[in-house]
Formats: C-alpha cells, structure tokens, sequence
C-alpha cells in the first residue's frame, strides 16, 4: 500500500465539460475561479484522454479500468458484465463505505451495471429523484413519510424510464419538441446541481475524518449538458446581449428542445449568431456549476488523506469538425478532458504533468492508493495495478506513453438519423467506429474506407492540419499501434463471456478494424 491507511477517495466527474473552457488550461474568460484554486493544490493534467466520446463507454472504462473494447459496455442497452471488478466493488470489498452522488439519467436511471458496488447510491434525476432525506428539508415524521412515498415511486418508474433505452418508438416519442420540456426539466434530465452540491458538501463535513471508516464518494454533475438555463446573473456575464435580443433568445428557446439538433453533424458551419448563443451559454453553465462548486472544492482542497480526483467524462462539440453533442467523433473538443488529482500526501501539487495518460487509469489510480491488488481469475487476466497508477506519472514516470481511444456510434442517435437526416449518415461515416492513438505529441485517427488523419498536437491543437501526406512514417508508425492493441483488448475480455457479447462475427465494427489491419481473414 502506497499509504500508511487507506485514504478517502473522492471522485468527482465533471459531465460534459471542455478541456478548453477552464481558465487553469489557459482559457481566457474567467470561468472556473474556484477549480483554479482547487488546481494549485494538485496535480494538473495537462494531456488526460478519455478512453470514449460519451457517457456510458466513458464512464464504464473509468470504473473497470478497461477500454471499450474489452468492456462492451458501449450503448444505453447495455449492461456492464459482472466479472468486471468496478472500483466501487473493489473498495466496498478491502473496507470502503462506498456512496455516489449522480445527476445522470445514463447512470443514476439505468439499469446497466454502473452502480454496482455502491452501498448507497443517490440519483437526483428521473423522474422521482433518490436523495438524502436532510436533502428535503422537511421534518423528520414527514421526511420519513415522503422517503416512503418516494420509493414506491421510483420502483414503479424506473422500469418505464429503463423502457426508453430499449424501445425505439419510445426513444422517438421523447425527442418531440412538446415532450422534451417534461422530462428535460420536470423529470430531472440534469438533475439537482444546487441540491447535490450541497448534499456532498454536508455528506463530506459528516464522513470524512481522521481516522474513520474509509470513503468512497463518487459524484457527476450535468450543469453543463444542454439543455442550457443558466441563471440571469450568468447570462448577463457571458452573454450580455442575451436578454435585449430576441433572435437569439427564439434561438436557443428553439434549440433547447431541438433535441436532434444536439449530435448531428453539420453540413454548414453554424450561423455566427448561433455560434456565439452556443458558446457564451456554455461558458455561463460552466461559471455557473464552478459558482456551486465552491464550498465543496475549499473542502477539498484543505481535507488531508484524500484522493481527490476531477475529470471530465468527455467534452462538447459545438460546430468543430462539422459536429454538434458528443456522438461520433474523435476529436479532442470530445476527448481531450481535464483531469486534476490531489494525492493525500500532496505528490506533485501545483505541478503540470504533460504525459499523455488515458481517463481508464483513474480506476488503477484509486485502487492502488487504497492498497487493493486485482490477481488472474479463471475470468480474467489480472491488473498491474501499480505500474497504471497515474501517481507514476506525478513522480516522473510515464509507464504508458501510448493511449488509445475508441469512439462507437451510440445506436439509439443512428436510429434517429435514419428518420430525420438520412442524407447525413453516410457522408459523415456515423454507422462506423473511430479509433485514434496518440504518442510522441501526434495523434493518429483511423476510420475505416476514408484516408487517416495525423495531427501534431502541440502546433494544431485544432486539428486542423492533416500530416499524413508530409509525415508518412509517422503515420505508418502509429498505424502499427492499433493491431497488438485490439489484441490485447480482445485477450482482456472475460475468457467465459456469454455467446454474443463478444463474438467478433456479430461485433461488425470491430471484425472490419480487425480485417482493415490485416489481424483476421
């Protein structure tokens, strides 16, 4: 064990949350005070990868330490296999009082193996949100009554809300203009940030001492998801035009509920009004959840023996690369994600760390911190869990200097483009998977049938200059990269997995990256 007792460990995941928006990483608007502060405490990274472009896959590599690939949790249907060891079964297993703290329906709603592990697991979204009963601030003979209440209710919906995931005609139906408004904001879309903010606060304040039953607390927020309704005092900060302008107004009233519009690609550059609602807005959600924030970072930054750790699951696209949301690229407006660690003996605090890790290593990082190894079962093969600590990389040691990153189509959004923009599909390359890797300061993009795309980070960040053509050996070099990869990821998947989870023949996207590298007939 790395500690001499195992530490706390605090996870929060910043949901949707640009690298680029956040003023430690040189953003030139003042939007994230109170995570800048944080920052000085810990350890900055300045190139953390996530493993995919969007929640479920994104999260369920953070929580098994495996890429997509090997997990095959990669769609809202899908349910991560219980012979993947997640953090929190690890934790609650070596001693851990393990409790999350969720406003997101993808996982606080469904039922897709995510919250395994925790003793207690608050949702503040859906329909009938699940809170701390202090949460409600009622007195104790109704709160225990509205907690009843509540409960059946949730056994009752949550079995309908799952039915979304499943059902295409139900999916469909909910995208309707006039429906988006019921379940965006009467049923919790984004859930609670004032309430759980405070929640985790008070929570911390009670459970995290010297010397106490370990914790484990794991917290997503969605401020900065769209829909977008941030309050007047931030619209006013970073778009002042807002509220005496009425097309943009109508703009985004209308986007709002658009909700299509949110991960298609398109065709033509946004509109400059369109632009400019898109992003002060979400610059006035980001100042807005950093605003909330606050008391919890000064906590944090202040607690000893705790492992803190603030990432992003994945970013936004707004316009880049002619993509909107975060569906189907590989770019870094998706992936290249903030991440800040504070280690509970202040290993590298205040320091920049530029390796390039990939956001799957956090699960080794708070596992090793806690003293627990992962050993070879008749399932799996076992997990150098020291060696894929990120605390390597905070004492100068980069064990892994090549990191991949997957990006499979979300079914459910392909289904709504074959109703509602067909035409966009194939020129867009929506049906197919994207693999990139990035070493040595280059990032390699593969889609399979269109030409690859080779960026030098440090000079483009955009990713705007394809090198391919100027650079053929360092192309060919990273293209190398994917086959002993793909290998790997298929030899990590569990040896006893159920026919059809992972049988090649049926798993079309990764059969044709196979055959396109040449590691299969």
């Amino acid at each position: 064990m790395p500690y001499k007792k195992p530490p706390h460990i605090v996870m929060i995941v910043l949901d949707t949350h640009r690298r680029d928006r956040i003023s430690a990483y040189g953003y030139h608007r003042p939007t994230t005070p109170h995570l800048d502060s944080f920052a000085q405490t810990a350890a900055v990274f300045d190139n953390a990868i996530s493993a995919a472009q969007w929640t479920i896959p994104a999260h369920a590599s953070m929580f098994s330490g495996e890429y997509p690939t090997t997990h095959q949790t990669l769609q809202a249907h899908a349910m991560l296999d219980g012979r993947f060891d997640t953090v929190a079964t690890l934790l609650r297993a070596s001693g851990y009082q393990t409790t999350g703290f969720c406003n997101n329906p993808l996982l606080g709603v469904l039922n897709n193996g995510l919250k395994r592990g925790f003793d207690t697991f608050y949702n503040y979204c859906g329909a009938v949100p699940s809170v701390p009963g202090k949460s409600n601030r009622l007195p104790k003979p109704l709160d225990r009554a509205w907690e009843w209440w509540t409960q059946q209710l949730r056994k009752a919906s949550y079995p309908v809300q799952n039915a979304f995931a499943h059902s295409d005609f139900l999916f469909q139906a909910s995208l309707h203009p006039k429906i988006v408004p019921l379940w965006s904001k009467f049923a919790n879309f984004k859930g609670h940030t004032v309430n759980c903010t405070r929640d985790v606060t008070e929570f911390m304040e009670a459970k995290i001492r010297p010397g106490g039953k370990p914790q484990f607390v794991f917290v997503n927020l969605m401020e900065t998801h769209l829909p977008y309704h941030p309050p007047d005092t931030f619209i006013d900060k970073f778009a002042p035009y807002f509220k005496d302008n009425r097309q943009t107004r109508d703009f985004l009233r209308r986007y709002n509920v658009e909700t299509f519009r949110w991960l298609l690609p398109i065709p033509e550059p946004l509109a400059d009004l369109e632009a400019a609602v898109l992003n002060d807005l979400y610059d006035a959600e980001v100042n807005y959840q950093d605003h909330l924030l606050g008391p919890l970072l000064e906590q944090l930054s202040q607690a000893e023996d705790v492992l803190t750790i603030i990432v992003a699951d994945h970013g936004e696209g707004i316009g880049e690369h002619n993509f909107l949301g975060h569906s189907f690229v590989a770019y870094n407006e998706l992936v290249h994600v903030p991440l800040f660690i504070k280690f509970p003996d202040q290993q590298a605090a205040g320091q920049r760390i530029s390796d390039t890790v990939s956001t799957r290593r956090l699960f080794h990082t708070m596992i090793h911190a806690a003293g627990i190894e992962v050993f070879e079962t008749e399932h799996r093969p076992a997990t150098d869990v020291k060696r894929l600590s990120l605390a390597q990389n905070a004492a100068g040691r980069n064990s892994e200097p090549t990191v991949f990153i997957e990006a499979y189509p979300p079914t459910t959004f392909l289904t709504m483009m074959e109703k509602r923009a067909p035409d966009l599909i194939e020129p867009f390359g929506c049906t197919r998977t994207r693999w990139a890797v990035y070493e040595d300061g280059y990032k390699l993009l593969r889609l399979d049938g269109r030409p690859e795309e080779l960026y030098h980070l440090a000079t483009d960040p955009g990713e705007i200059d394809n090198l391919t053509a100027q650079k053929p050996e360092v192309a060919a070099q990273l293209m190398n990269r994917f086959k002993p990869f793909l290998q790997r990821a298929i030899e990590r998947q569990p040896a006893t997995w159920q026919s059809g989870q992972l049988n090649l023949e049926e798993n079309e996207q990764v059969t044709k990256q196979l055959r396109a590298l040449g590691y299969i007939e």
